[in-house]
């Protein structure tokens, strides 16, 4: 020890002696320098400059590119947008940093968790979701909050302001923003580009929200025209198109960014809450305080609404998300409307995607595009209509389904009282419907008011080595409670076996059907398993006992 200490103390003094080398030579040079410049004498040299030229500012330059128009053409439409919050009791929720904000839920994304893989009138979880969804890794941006403290919070817990974007549609003063922005919001104001610095801005009204994409209308009383922005179609843009995005992140008004379409048809928040929310990616920077601000292609139209990020530093990371014009359009002409408010139709099923589901579910059941129902929601329109678990929905009206995403927008789109034919198959042949649609608000109520989720522990019955499951019988009081005919219950998943290769297959949830044959006890599911041969494809048919109000899905793959 002691050695170590003397070898660090000479090492030090060679630190400090190089040191005072350095400088010494530094001051050698100084003094050097300045005998050169006053001369050996003292006095000043003389330099003869009347060889310079004075240095003259050139003429403007028009570098103007299609970025420059375009932000010059819709930038007086994009407005700031301040909120005032004003608590009604002594607050609970502490807001750090950036809110993780769930439009379903409250300022502390804490919204319905839609667990398993469908949604009502919806398709399944998408591939890169994760299991617990993406949710939990995207934030939307209320945007800088002030002096007052994180996200404008007075740290007495009094009023609390928050920043945002919107948009100008109509001369006449109605703007576009997220429901984010102003969710929950006692005041909110509006701050045009030529409204004067410090300006609070005008006094806005709310016209209505749609929590289901993220959408609200508010306005403002002006005595003039007020520029506004062109839409877009948002059905044209495509990966690859350069586009910009103008809000004020940060509070910052009038910032302009550019990047380009990284993806379409993004959906980063799985089951019902997320069934309405299918974004544009761009590259373009995001930060908070851009939510509700407008994303624009190359001829100047809004093509989408900028959202949400994906974030893990609390900023920009290259991931940014935009509801899309086409959407935002529908959303926008009903809340003008004197209701104000989106009425969604719906038919009562619940299905999953051909494109989420393996190609062994495909195999069995005879299809390769469309959407396999799950479950139909008694009494309601589908299951009056004759619709049934197993069948495969192929058409609406003689037009072909594409997806789950196609479905949805197209029945969601229709008046409750509208009357559709469903094209479909069943075993094999293809039959039509004629099925009315309902309110999807209504249903999705009498939904919720229905669920009986249950619970139990039951005896081990029967293993399954060549399947890698242990069932049993379905206990009759969790049979009773989640309205179960059959089945046999999960208890446990060998670690590698077939089974654990199901990701969405796990204990506690109740196996219906195997490859179409209704599973009524442990002896039917054995004498089934027993025929199975490796290379065949088995898909089984099951329910969340727990969330049975989530019905039915199917999971399989092809047996080692």
């Amino acid at each position: 020890m002691n050695t170590m200490k003397v070898w660090i103390d000479k090492f030090r003094m060679r630190r400090l002696s190089a040191t005072f080398a350095i400088l010494a030579t530094l001051s050698a040079g100084i003094l050097i320098g300045s005998i050169m410049a006053h001369g050996v004498d003292g006095k000043e040299a003389k330099v003869d400059s009347s060889d310079a030229k004075p240095l003259q500012i050139p003429n403007p330059v028009n570098l103007s590119t299609t970025f420059t128009q375009i932000a010059k053409a819709v930038g007086p439409a994009v407005v700031n947008i301040n909120t005032v919050s004003i608590p009604k009791t002594t607050l609970t929720h502490r807001f750090h940093g950036n809110m993780q904000q769930n439009p379903n839920g409250g300022p502390d994304g804490n919204g319905p968790d839609a667990q398993g893989p469908d949604s009502q009138d919806g398709q399944g979880q998408g591939p890169d979701q994760g299991q617990n969804g993406m949710q939990d890794f995207f934030n939307h941006f209320f945007g800088f909050g002030g002096p007052q403290g994180p996200q404008g919070e007075a740290p007495d817990g009094g009023e609390r302001e928050a920043l945002g974007s919107g948009f100008i549609v109509d001369p006449r003063g109605y703007i576009l923003t997220n429901n984010h922005v102003i969710d929950k919001a006692d005041k909110i104001y509006v701050k045009l580009t030529t409204d004067a610095e410090g300006d609070q801005g005008h006094v806005a009204t709310l016209v209505g929200t749609d929590k289901a994409t993220d959408i609200a209308v508010l306005k403002i009383s002006v005595d003039h025209p007020l520029p506004t922005v062109k839409m877009g179609n948002s059905d044209g843009t495509q990966i690859g198109d350069w586009v910009l995005a103008i809000g004020s992140p940060f509070g910052l008004n009038q910032t302009v960014t550019a990047g380009i379409i990284s993806s379409e048809h993004r959906s980063i928040e799985p089951g019902i809450p997320g069934e309405f929310q299918h974004f544009i990616q761009t590259d373009a920077a995001i930060n908070p305080g851009n939510s509700g601000g407008p994303l624009v292609n190359m001829d100047g139209q809004v093509i989408g609404v900028n959202t949400a990020i994906f974030t893990q530093s609390a900023g920009n990371e290259g991931i940014g998300f935009a509801m899309p014009a086409n959407a935002v359009i529908n959303v926008y002409n009903q809340l003008i409307g004197p209701a104000h408010k989106v009425v969604r139709g719906s038919i009562g099923i619940l299905f999953q995607s051909s494109q989420f589901m393996s190609s062994a579910v495909g195999r069995v059941y005879g299809f390769k595009n469309g959407v396999l129902v799950t479950s139909v929601q008694p009494g309601w329109s589908a299951a009056k209509a004759g619709i049934k678990p197993g069948d495969i929905i192929t058409s609406i009206d003689g037009r072909e389904v594409k997806d789950g995403d196609d479905l949805i927008s197209d029945i969601a789109s229709r008046k409750p009282g509208t009357k559709i034919t469903l094209g479909y198959i069943r075993g094999g042949k293809h039959e039509t419907a004629t099925v009315t649609v309902a309110d999807r608000d209504a249903m999705m109520a009498a939904l919720n008011n229905n669920s009986q989720p249950g619970s139990s522990n039951g005896q081990q019955q029967s293993g399954q080595g060549k399947l890698g499951l242990t069932v049993s019988n379905v206990p009759p009081d969790m049979a009773s409670k989640a309205n179960i005919q059959g089945g046999v219950l999960v208890r446990s998943i060998r670690p590698g076996s077939f089974a654990d290769g199901l990701r969405t297959l796990a204990p506690g949830m109740v196996i219906l059907q195997m490859n179409r044959q209704p599973i009524a006890n442990v002896g039917q599911f054995q004498d089934l398993a027993s025929k199975l041969k490796s290379g065949d494809d088995v898909v089984f048919l099951v329910v969340d006992p727990q969330h049975p109000e989530m019905g039915n899905s199917y999971v399989g793959g092809t047996l080692p």
